[in-house]
């Protein structure tokens, strides 16, 4: 099965966080430093077995927060017609909607994300705001919904207390696994995090990502973080492999 089960050991490192005394950061190497990349358009399956080329674009995004919206909001304006397939019904009908929660998110619109375009499109297949960014020079990590362009690393939050009765905020980086979805996660068709065809990186999470993870923790952590995986990548003989990585 090309899909592997997560249950084997990973190493995780913890550090303070060099920009906020109150936090601290704890990091999946076993994750970080494996050969996952996101394969849209080269291999993914799409995370339903009847929508194959929407990648896990199917549901929509939701927002993290007001800010969240409010940074995305003023990229969707700029967007032209050769950029955003769906441009004419986004604009006359909107491109947000409530589910049944009452949480914000991107509209689906014809059996996905209102963004995302479609096979044939002339512009291309893909994220429309994912395409703007990458023409005109921008890191999508600035123009996407933060839920978009984190997948599948996860930042996860815990208040933490000490023996001598001191808390701290952990936050944790790793990977977000079919757990993390919740129980609806294993009703997934196809996932990417834990598959054997999309550990094929030419270089491991924490370089090819660099952009989400600075974002995630900062300049100074991420720093870090890269001497921290650099050294577990050195110790070959004893360091815990992805079990979806090549050869583990």
């Amino acid at each position: 099965m090309p899909e592997v089960m997560l249950d084997f050991p990973r190493t995780w490192v913890e550090f303070a966080d060099p920009a906020d005394d109150d936090q601290v950061f704890r990091c999946d190497l076993t994750w970080l430093t494996s050969r996952w990349t996101c394969i849209f358009g080269s291999g993914c399956r799409g995370i339903y077995a009847d929508a194959p080329d929407v990648g896990c674009c199917t549901l929509g995004a939701h927002f993290a927060a007001d800010d969240d919206y409010e940074r995305v909001a003023p990229y969707v304006d700029v967007l032209g017609p050769e950029d955003w397939q769906h441009r004419k019904e986004g604009r006359k009908r909107g491109w947000t909607e409530r589910d049944d929660d009452g949480e914000l998110k991107t509209r689906t619109y014809e059996g996905a994300c209102i963004f995302h375009n479609r096979e044939g499109f002339t512009g291309g297949i893909g994220c429309a705001l994912h395409k703007w960014a990458l023409d005109h020079g921008e890191s999508p990590v600035a123009v996407k919904p933060d839920v978009c362009w984190q997948l599948p690393i996860r930042r996860q939050f815990r208040e933490v207390e000490r023996g001598d009765g001191t808390t701290y905020t952990e936050v944790a980086v790793g990977e977000y696994t079919r757990a993390g979805w919740g129980p609806g996660g294993h009703d997934l068709d196809w996932y990417c995090s834990s598959n054997t065809e999309a550990h094929v990186g030419l270089e491991p999470v924490y370089v090819s990502n660099a952009d989400e993870l600075t974002a995630l923790m900062g300049p100074k952590g991420y720093k870090q973080l890269v001497r921290l995986c650099e050294e577990h990548l050195a110790g070959d003989h004893r360091r815990t492999r992805h079990r979806a990585d090549p050869g583990a």
